[in-house]
């Protein structure tokens, strides 16, 4: 029942709205727009939305009294279709809401309309698309009209009821798009049946195809003032229809999306269906039946009398009654009807002056409850409007089946309540009855129910819930004795189950709390699934060694998340265990330090081992040396050690003979420590590795002296490898020599012819003369004849040799000497016009007396000059001047001296030259030619033109630092005076 405010409320609009054209004969509504008929052939229009009315007269030209049949208005307000019926007969007239006149049907002629049905889905304001007109003569038409045409488009016959030719009272089209075309829902019903048609294109296509079929229909036989049809619009789509019938209200859901066929081959889209009896409105014996109908979302309101009653459309209940407000004049006939308005979601009753409106306050407030008494679960939780509803909803679910002992069912309907019962009061409901598995499901619903923000209650319930579950699993064992190895048991059921709860709530539930549970149970492989969860990865391999699982316990390991000090800690536990899989899991690993691992491995070579079995310690350090290239001192060291305890000696020599640093620039040959290794190799008694050691540590005399007590080839090899001291090489290869010549115990000549053998292998390094030490005071020297002549025809050679070069010396210094004869001849050719390089005055042009300003010796008066190979000439002074000005500083200055000496020598030389010279003067090396030879070394060594001076010069500026300002002023434009410059008129 409606409590507080009524749903449904009546409210007087107009008092006066027909406007003196006569009495209200009908009326219809949409989108705020009312449209009435009069008994005087008036259609009044009332636009509640603008605020405006117009009048249209339709009985103009038609003799006799005039009323309008029927008036019928589409959603939108703007196309209505009206039927004025006199003694004319009856026409059908269009009108628009822009027109002021309207337009006559004049092929509907004669026949009076009784039903229009819409196109809601495609109809516009400017075309009406397709329309259904239904007659009263049971004839259906098919018309469209567009506004600017001013008239119809067309007007079809689509069907005519043969079987049973009633009036059609009601029609309503539905319509959907689809991929293969539009297809059409048409119900039209008659005083006794409800017809249904339904097919994909045209209307006319649709009707045509009954041709050949039979009408689907619903047959309700019985009286009844005005059957009428309705389909109410939510969304604008129909959902549900009601057919004001004789025997009562036909009402169901409608689903145009259905592909269920009915018997004759329909589609039938109704569902739902069902009757409401009269009886069940009347409260006497008397059953009065409705005049007219209209039909909200829950509601059917139902004209009856001069009243309205509401009654709920699910529950067939009456909830209210509606009375009207009527003047003296207007009761005579009562209240005429109902009409909706499905646009403005609003309804209406006229009677013969007035319009009342019946406005609707939140119907579907009080409809939880009403599905509720109907035991409609979801209709109800689906109208619910807020917590403490839903609550009393799932709360008579939850009694009905605690009550039924359907307890798990019950349990998850209480877990949904949050507000009218407790979470106490609903558990201990399960443990006064001994509910253990409806109480777990009741704590694992209501986990799922509750928001993260209660951290507290989550992590109370997931714990208890933990140990319900531990207990069920107990019981189970207790129960069933081949639970434990039953797959499809109900223990394995629960242990599945269990484990998905410890993931879900891993983050809920307490650490601490849940392993002592776990370990209290004897749980131990779920103890280590929730480590597992949780992380622990110690516990979790702990567990697997214990196991004898360690490729397991390897996988923890490898798991991003694990920490690398892990690996650490239970190595010597999984090498002891498995060897091969835990040192593949070491090679597999990037991010190890092998050093951490010596405790492991130092463990598993104390062992003892088969022979022919892999040492996985000595394949993971060859995989760290050789692959990781580590350089780790004691991962070298410990490979050596290992390799040394070994019986065959060829790994530990392939090992020290191994360059391991020759990759890295300047690095080191070896990374191991050599004094370890060679007190290590001693101790274990490998030589041969101690050779390499001392040959290695630059120690060569140990070296071939151990080599010697194991195969003097060895110490030969070792021997050789000294090759840039040649002192120590022979001091090496006269050890060996030694060693071979006492080893010897054949005869003495065998011994000797042996000793010259050996005296070969050394490449010459050793003469006879060197190993004659080591033979006995008592060899006889003809044992020796053949080595000593062999010995002396080499030096003879080596004396020969020596000879040539010596000849060749002094031939070569005769040549020399020859030479520098020659060069004193040597003279050059020049042209009597060639020029100096420096000053270009012509080289033999007669100047001053140059011989005896700068101590040149000159024929004639020509001044004196230079003359290079490559044929540039340069005066003398030119040349002087020229170098010391391109050289550096240092050398001008040596140049400039030299230079200045050879003058005042010069001068001097020229003084005595006047007394008269002696030939001993002449004849001799004089001061002045040695300075000369120095200059000339000095300023003549090269051309400077074709020599290192000029190339020099090309990287100097054009114009010097010094010289850049005084050439930037030679550029410099200055002005003229102007003051007597005189100006000169030309005449034209």
């Amino acid at each position: 029942m409606a409590q507080g405010r009524q749903v449904f409320a009546v409210d007087l609009l107009e008092r006066y709205a027909a406007k003196g054209r006569g009495v209200i004969t009908c009326m219809t509504a949409g989108n705020d727009v009312i449209v009435l008929g009069t008994s005087k052939g008036w259609i009044i229009r009332h636009d509640f939305g603008v605020g405006d009315s117009s009048e249209i007269d339709l009985s103009v030209g038609r003799p006799g009294e005039q009323s309008i049949h029927r008036v019928f208005v589409d959603p939108g307000g703007s196309h209505c279709i009206a039927t004025v019926v006199g003694n004319g007969g009856a026409d059908t007239f269009y009108t628009h809401a822009k027109w002021t006149k309207p337009r006559v049907l004049s092929r509907l002629k004669g026949l009076v309309v009784n039903a229009v049905a819409w196109n809601r889905q495609q109809i516009t304001e400017a075309s009406t698309r397709e329309v259904i007109l239904g007659t009263e003569n049971g004839q259906l038409y098919e018309i469209a009209v567009d506004e600017k045409d001013k008239k119809e488009k067309y007007i079809k016959p689509l069907y005519e009821l043969a079987e049973l030719p009633e009036a059609i009272m009601g029609l309503q089209m539905e319509t959907a798009i689809l991929s293969n075309g539009s297809r059409y829902y048409v119900m039209a019903v008659t005083p006794t049946r409800l017809y249904s048609f339904t097919g994909i294109g045209s209307l006319e296509t649709v009707f045509a195809s009954y041709l050949n079929r039979a009408v689907h229909f619903m047959e309700l036989p019985g009286e009844i003032p005005n059957s009428d049809l309705h389909f109410f619009m939510k969304q604008k789509r129909a959902v549900h229809f009601a057919w004001l019938s004789g025997a009562g209200i036909y009402h169901g859901s409608l689903n145009f999306g259905s592909q269920r066929s009915s018997p004759n081959g329909d589609e039938n889209f109704v569902e739902n269906k069902a009757l409401l009896d009269y009886a069940k409105l009347s409260t006497g014996a008397e059953i009065v039946k409705p005049s007219s109908m209209a039909v909200s979302e829950f509601h059917f309101l139902l004209l009856i009398g001069n009243k309205v009653k509401v009654v709920n459309r699910i529950s067939e209940q009456t909830i209210e009654e509606l009375q009207f407000d009527q003047v003296s004049d207007s009761t005579s006939r009562g209240i005429i009807g109902l009409c909706s308005d499905a646009t403005a979601g609003l309804f209406y009753a006229y009677d013969q002056n007035s319009i009342f409106q019946v406005s609707v306050n939140d119907e579907g407030r009080d409809m939880w409850k009403v599905y509720l008494d109907m035991k409609d679960y979801a209709a109800a939780l689906a109208n619910s409007r807020d917590p403490l509803q839903r609550d009393q909803i799932y709360l008579v679910q939850a009694e009905a089946a605690f009550s039924s002992r359907d307890f798990l069912r019950a349990a998850s309907f209480y877990a949904k309540i949050n507000y009218i019962l407790s979470f106490e009061e609903i558990t201990l409901k399960f443990i006064s009855v001994n509910e253990q598995d409806a109480l777990r499901t009741f704590l694992l619903r209501k986990l799922d129910n509750l928001s993260k923000d209660d951290k507290c209650q989550i992590t109370m319930i997931s714990t208890w819930a933990t140990e319900l579950y531990l207990d069920k699993i107990n019981r189970l064992l207790l129960e069933d004795d081949t639970a434990l190895v039953n797959r499809n048991s109900e223990y394995q059921s629960v242990i599945k189950e269990f484990c998905a709860f410890l993931s879900d709530c891993k983050d809920v539930l307490d650490e601490v709390t849940t392993m002592k549970l776990l370990e209290s149970y004897g749980r131990v492989e779920e103890l280590v699934f929730f480590a597992s969860l949780k992380e622990q990865h110690e516990i979790v391999i702990h567990y697997y060694i214990q196991q004898g699982e360690a490729k397991k316990a390897l996988e923890v390991l490898r798991k991003p998340a694990v920490p690398v000090d892990l690996q650490y800690k239970f190595a010597p536990d999984l090498i002891t265990l498995d060897a091969y899989e835990t040192v593949e899991s070491w090679m597999a690993s990037n991010n190890l330090n092998p050093r951490k691992f010596f405790p492991a491995m130092l463990r598993y070579s104390s062992e003892p081992h088969a022979k022919n079995e892999t040492h996985e310690v000595i394949k993971y350090l060859e995989f760290c040396v050789h692959h990781l290239h580590n350089e780790d001192p004691g991962i070298h060291n410990l490979l050596l050690s290992l390799y040394a305890k070994q019986e065959d000696d060829s790994s530990l020599l392939r090992f020290l003979q191994c360059k391991f640093g020759k990759g890295q620039e300047n690095g080191p040959d070896f990374f191991y420590d050599p004094k370890y290794a060679l007190r290590l190799c001693l101790k274990e008694k490998r030589m041969r590795a101690c050779v390499h050691i001392y040959s290695m540590m630059a120690m060569h005399e140990e070296a071939v002296a151990l080599a010697l007590q194991i195969d003097p080839e060895l110490a030969m090899a070792e021997a050789d490898k000294v090759e840039d001291d040649e002192d120590l090489r022979k001091k090496l290869w006269l050890m060996v020599a030694k060693h071979v010549i006492e080893q010897e115990k054949g005869t003495k000549r065998e011994n000797i012819r042996k000793a010259i053998a050996f005296l070969k292998e050394t490449d010459g390094l050793l003469k006879i003369e060197d190993i004659l030490p080591f033979f006995p005071d008592f060899a006889l020297i003809d044992d020796f004849k053949e080595a000593i002549c062999s010995s002396l025809d080499d030096y003879n050679k080596q004396i020969e040799q020596l000879k040539q070069e010596m000849n060749d010396a002094t031939h070569g210094a005769d040549n020399i000497r020859n030479d520098i004869s020659a060069l004193a001849q040597r003279y050059v050719v020049i042209d009597h016009d060639e020029d100096c390089g420096v000053c270009r005055r012509k080289i033999m042009a007669i100047g001053g007396d140059y011989r005896m300003a700068s101590g040149y010796t000159a024929v004639g008066t020509m001044a004196p000059f230079y003359v290079f190979p490559c044929g540039h000439a340069f005066h003398a002074h030119c040349l002087i001047s020229h170098v010391t000005r391109c050289t550096n500083e240092s050398q001008a200055e040596y140049i400039l001296n030299l230079h200045k000496q050879l003058t005042l020598l010069g001068s001097e030389v020229r003084r005595e030259s006047n007394g008269g010279m002696t030939d001993e003067a002449i004849t001799s090396v004089s001061p002045p030619d040695k300075l000369r030879s120095q200059l000339d070394d000095a300023v003549a060594g090269e051309c400077p033109f074709c020599g290192e001076l000029m190339i020099g010069e090309i990287s100097l500026p054009f114009i010097m630092p010094e010289e850049a300002q005084q050439q930037v002023a030679s550029w410099e434009i200055k002005p003229q005076n102007l003051g007597n410059q005189r100006s000169f008129s030309l005449s034209v």
